[in-house]
């Protein structure tokens, strides 16, 4: 195992997909994490996967409040620090046009994708991070960064974290960092719908020639979450394979 860093990272669903990626890639330089989820099963598989002396698990629906409270204070007991914070928690339950969205979905959508990103930041900053500094990734979307048909409740959701991203990036200088990724389509459960099945044609439009994997979200959240980054704070970091150089090419 690699030596210790001494640093901690909290990182919400993260018991697969995008959110594991980011704690292996943590894991794998030294960091202990504290990781979330919905289901506590999967969290005990990734904890034993991670190794159970450099994670831990706490589960819960990461909109609730108590919960987010619940997983900070976890995280504070177990090691006594939370450097860095991931908001990957996120849902997507509705495919349609805008004109026909449920508010109430939409409503739940932006509880999840953004308010929860907030309160998680809130909580850490005053366990932690207000008197001694640390970093802030926030896991948004190319949705969040152009319009996306028939996810239009996402996107507006991600455009929003992007936002918040900035403005805790000013408010929580200089001692904490706060950046966002925003990620094309990635290989896992949550965007499966996107290429399953399909993968070779969900892939042609991207210039590398390929769909991202997780892995490649959790080395930008190593990098973003590192000394490597000291000089970086309010930026969106996207990943997409190139996809956006396709625009306006017929």
């Amino acid at each position: 195992m690699t030596e210790l860093s001494g640093k901690v990272a909290l990182i919400t669903g993260a018991s697969r997909g995008i959110g594991y990626g980011i704690a292996e890639a943590l894991v794998a330089r030294g960091d202990r994490v504290c990781i979330t989820g919905r289901n506590e099963e999967a969290l005990k598989e990734a904890v034993e996967k991670l190794g159970a002396d450099r994670a831990i698990g706490v589960a819960g629906k990461a909109h609730d409040e108590a919960h987010q409270a619940a997983a900070v204070e976890r995280a504070m007991e177990a090691f006594g620090r939370v450097d860095h914070l991931v908001n990957n928690a996120g849902t997507n339950p509705v495919f349609g046009p805008i004109a026909d969205l449920d508010l109430n979905v939409a409503r739940k959508v932006y509880e999840t994708n953004v308010i929860s990103a907030l309160g998680f930041a809130q909580k850490t900053w005053h366990a932690w991070q207000k008197e001694n500094g640390g970093t802030i990734v926030n896991i948004a979307s190319v949705a969040g960064v152009a319009p996306s048909p028939f996810i239009a409740a996402y996107g507006v959701s991600k455009a929003a974290l992007i936002n918040l991203t900035g403005q805790l990036a000013h408010e929580f200088a200089p001692r904490v960092r706060v950046n966002a990724i925003a990620p094309a389509v990635v290989k896992t459960k949550f965007a499966a719908a996107l290429y399953e099945g399909r993968e070779e044609e969900a892939a042609a439009g991207y210039p590398l020639g390929r769909l991202g994997v997780p892995a490649d979200i959790g080395g930008a959240a190593a990098f973003l979450t590192s000394d490597q980054s000291a000089w970086v704070t309010g930026q969106t970091l996207v990943l997409d394979g190139g996809i956006f150089l396709n625009a306006g090419v017929s």
